[in-house]
């Protein structure tokens, strides 16, 4: 039978051997004692299999509670697991409870974290994944040549659909390809989702009407089922071309039962990855959150960006936007969202690291806060990331351009 794949990082005071085990018997056909039925014959068909096992330093403080080692011995490794597909078939939820679930309530590993998933070739057949994903994007928005550049709504909560329609005119009249919902806002008290859909499209539809250019809007639909179904059905009927999703607040089976619908593109916004992440020895690693994002089918996913207003490191941005951008199951491409506290300034670094202008680059401040205003802060944003494929400095790049140049004199002093 075919065999899912996951590495972990994890720290033990036992021997890596023993936790190592205690990991894919607990998450399997095993608990912490033998009970009847458990046969050989079952064992062999349903129990995960220990496939490797690397051993790395030993540390005398615990990275999270545990078992206690007398010896202050606390021992990491990198361990890879594999289960048939027959526990678990193609069922996104319980393939989840299985690579994870538990396993951070084990005494035995005072530290573990999830870094990496391989899934068969079945499972390309099983998951239609993105719909749209680069590619898609790419057309619905006709930005070819070069990263799409968006903006967050900001404020964030308390503009009535008037006023935030009057700023998407603004925006759209600038050249902006992408504008989303923040996070924060579905419908709230002063602006109705339905209304707000009608003026915002309103304007989107006007401006692609009149240039052929439509802007694509992330509308949040984050809700309960019924509510997210109903609204992403406004947005079609209204013209939209995409939803925005709060990945860990919808979780999988509802983020996957909208991407089913097949008529916009999705949006995944992770708000809450630091509860999953930021812990060295905790949670899971986004190569392999993103790969089950790409399963249930989203289209856009963040990825934060360099020199972040969060605490991600450079490093991991990068090694984030490289995960989104090979390949899997012969297909299943996701556009990285890059965002948190960008300007045109990162740009630069930006290209060189990643050699990628497969982008959606996202900039609220950046472009909304910019001397010449919104309109101003677009142009920036194009021209830092025609300067950064051309391989200019911020430096040369301020020089000869105008606007992007306020955008350093303003925001350059405060990097």
């Amino acid at each position: 039978m075919e065999r899912i794949t996951a590495k972990y990082f994890i720290e033990t005071p036992y021997d890596v051997e023993v936790a190592a085990a205690v990991l894919a018997g607990e998450q399997s056909s095993g608990t912490f004692v033998s009970v009847p039925g458990e046969t050989e014959e079952l064992k062999q068909r349903f129990a995960a299999r220990v496939e490797s096992i690397e051993h790395l330093e030993t540390v005398d403080h615990p990275a999270i509670p545990g078992a206690v080692s007398g010896k202050k011995e606390y021992h990491r490794a990198n361990v890879e697991v594999s289960w048939s597909i027959e526990n678990f078939g193609y069922n996104l939820p319980v393939l989840v409870s299985t690579l994870q679930g538990n396993l951070y309530e084990i005494t035995q590993f005072t530290g573990l974290k999830l870094m990496e998933l391989e899934v068969p070739a079945s499972y390309g057949d099983h998951f239609k994944g993105p719909r749209f994903g680069i590619e898609g994007c790419r057309k619905l928005t006709g930005v070819n040549d070069r990263p799409l550049i968006g903006t967050i709504i900001k404020p964030s909560l308390g503009m009535t659909p008037q006023q935030t329609a009057e700023l998407v005119k603004t925006l759209a009249e600038a050249g902006i390809d992408f504008i989303k919902d923040d996070e924060l806002l579905s419908s709230a008290a002063n602006s109705p989702f339905d209304e707000r859909v009608d003026v915002i499209m309103k304007v989107i539809n006007e401006h692609a009407d009149k240039t052929g250019k439509k802007v694509m809007y992330a509308f949040n639909i984050s809700d309960e089922m019924d509510s997210m179904l109903k609204h992403y059905e406004k947005i079609v009927l209204s013209g939209g071309t995409c939803a925005m999703v709060s990945l860990n607040s919808v979780g999988l089976s509802g983020v996957k039962k909208i991407c089913d619908q097949g008529e916009l593109a999705i949006h995944g916004h992770r708000n809450g990855w630091g509860m999953l992440n930021r812990h060295p020895l905790l949670g899971i690693e986004f190569p392999a959150y993103q790969k089950l994002w790409r399963l249930a089918g989203v289209d856009q996913i963040h990825v934060n960006g360099i020199q972040n207003k969060f605490w991600e490191s450079d490093d991991s941005v990068v090694r984030s936007i490289e995960a989104c951008l090979k390949p899997m199951l012969g297909g299943y491409s996701v556009l990285p969202v890059v965002s948190s506290g960008q300007w045109g300034g990162q740009a630069p670094e930006t290209y060189r690291r990643t050699k990628t202008i497969d982008l959606l680059y996202m900039a609220g401040g950046g472009i909304m806060a910019h001397p010449d205003g919104p309109a101003g802060g677009v142009v920036a944003l194009q021209q830092a990331w025609q300067a950064a494929v051309d391989g200019l400095t911020v430096e040369q790049a301020a020089k000869q351009y105008a606007a992007f140049g306020k955008s350093v004199e303003k925001f350059g002093k405060k990097k």
